[in-house]
């Protein structure tokens, strides 16, 4: 096991924030890892400060696309090297399988390299001419980006917005989410040692754990910050939505989801079943993505949710660095019994639980923060355990009798992120892919992503995209240039 971060990342020096003592935990025996000292307001401040000398420093301003390329190849570069530390430390801070946290880790390699292809050839326009001159469009830095993300998957969504931010030119200024910062700060160590390489400022990143309400604010309040990307709950989506449009800068908000997964009559129940699962009980259920509503055909619906309980009893819970987990902790003990309240809740609004709905018994999981794979049925699409986000392992069976009583119930949720369908009817994938209401719909497949393929949400899921060539000018400032070419003076001139 390596050695746990215990400064910040301030300005380009690791140091000791000056904000209150944060104790980061090991979900899976509750033994504390590390204890840092938070980032503060005045940590902030002086990062901004920093990054904004930095970003135009002409060491940095002045680079071409393709030395800038270079520079995020070679962090994709030192964080694949760096795979193993970087797993063994996420999954000690999060609870995640070994296989799920490397994974993570070969991702953010994956897409520095692929900011950086998307950045070498990239283009400016020159854009249709309407008179006696040459129109062009251009793009430029913004100065300096606030990148705030959540405890789930840190290492893959401070690549999704670091690698573009750095690649459009920017200063960034990284809050990890207080549980889990010791990954993004082993991300910043990599990230510093490619800017020494390449002698440029070190004040370009700065990684700043905090509470939200304190470092988060402080981040998205301050004058000098000219774009956020935020990743989380959907209220605290609108409160960042509402300083942004205070202060007239463009946010990305990748926020909640219930996501409805659905099984026709005609699908194929080995894969279907296998989907399911894995959508809602990888990551333990800890993702906005997974797919925590399950939308049945009637005819079949008794005979797939008694084989899916079955198979959900025979996942394997246990510590993230046991090879044969299925089922990791969940993050924290707090959001656990969150969990389990929810779970609660859904008896009492007199749903059945088939499997689960407890934590496991047995003195391996006396300390951990477990909870097991859970699937609830026999309550209607409006009850609040089928419209609330809970970010646990934890399914709801629903049946549908048509196909326009599946799209009412699915699109009958405030969210609008993801969506799975299992069908062998391709002309059915494609009328309900169209119908409901998601950024993301997977056919025959779930929780698969591609760097290369725009991520959005619909509805209280967020506004903006994450992902693809286009994030980059998503960090950019747009700027049309007009070229004069005629020797006649203008009219009114004289």
């Amino acid at each position: 096991m390596p050695g746990f971060p215990t400064h910040l990342l301030i300005a380009g020096r690791e140091r000791p924030g000056s904000g209150a003592p944060l104790d980061t935990v090991d979900p899976a025996t509750g033994a504390v890892l590390a204890t840092l000292r938070a980032a503060s307001v005045d940590d902030v401040d002086e990062a901004a400060r920093a990054g904004a000398q930095a970003a135009a420093d002409p060491r940095w301003r002045g680079l071409l696309p393709h030395q800038r390329a270079r520079f995020l190849y070679r962090i994709g570069e030192l964080i694949e090297d760096a795979a193993d530390e970087v797993s063994a430390v996420q999954t000690a801070d999060t609870g995640k399988t070994f296989a799920e946290t490397r994974a993570l880790a070969l991702s953010a390699a994956a897409t520095f390299r692929y900011t950086a292809a998307a950045l070498e050839t990239a283009q400016d326009s020159i854009t249709p001419s309407r008179g006696d001159y040459v129109t062009m469009s251009v793009y430029e830095p913004i100065g300096v980006v606030a990148a705030i993300n959540p405890w789930n998957s840190p290492i893959a969504s401070d690549a999704q917005k670091t690698a573009p931010a750095l690649a459009a030119g920017n200063a960034v200024l990284l809050k990890p989410a207080a549980w889990t910062p010791l990954v993004s700060l082993v991300l910043g160590r990599l990230i510093t040692r490619a800017l020494d390489e390449f002698d440029l400022p070190r004040a370009l990143v700065s990684v700043l754990p905090g509470s939200g309400r304190e470092v988060g604010a402080a981040l998205a309040g301050h004058p000098l910050v000219g774009r956020i990307g935020f990743t989380g709950g959907t209220q605290t989506g609108r409160a960042i939505a509402a300083v942004a449009a205070g202060k007239l800068i463009p946010a990305t908000l990748e926020l909640g989801g219930k996501s409805p997964t659905i099984v026709r009559a005609d699908a194929d129940v080995r894969q279907a079943l296998a989907g399911v699962m894995f959508g809602i009980y990888s990551s333990s259920g800890q993702s906005c993505i997974a797919g925590s509503r399950l939308f049945v055909a009637r005819e079949i619906y008794d005979a797939f949710v008694g084989e899916l309980v079955e198979r959900v009893g025979r996942l394997r819970v246990g510590p993230g660095t046991a090879p044969d987990t299925q089922v990791g902790p969940l993050v924290h003990h707090r959001h656990r019994d969150s969990v389990a309240a929810y779970v609660d809740l859904a008896r009492e609004e007199g749903g059945r639980v088939l499997c689960g709905g407890a934590v496991p018994d047995g003195e391996e999981y006396r300390d951990g923060a477990y909870y097991l794979p859970t699937v609830i049925d026999r309550l209607p699409n409006s009850a609040r355990v089928c419209q609330e986000e809970i970010f646990g392992p934890v399914l709801v069976a629903l049946p549908y009798t048509d196909e326009d009583d599946l799209v009412r119930q699915a699109n009958d949720s405030v969210y609008g992120l993801a969506c799975g369908i299992w069908t062998r009817d391709h002309r059915a994938a494609w009328r309900l892919a169209r119908r409901i209401d998601a950024g993301t719909v997977w056919i025959n497949t779930y929780k698969q992503f591609s760097i290369s393929t725009p991520f959005s949400g619909m509805k209280d899921s967020g506004v903006g995209t994450e992902k693809g060539r286009d994030a980059i000018r998503a960090y950019q400032r747009q700027k049309s240039l007009y070229w004069g070419t005629s020797d006649a003076p203008l009219p009114w001139a004289g």
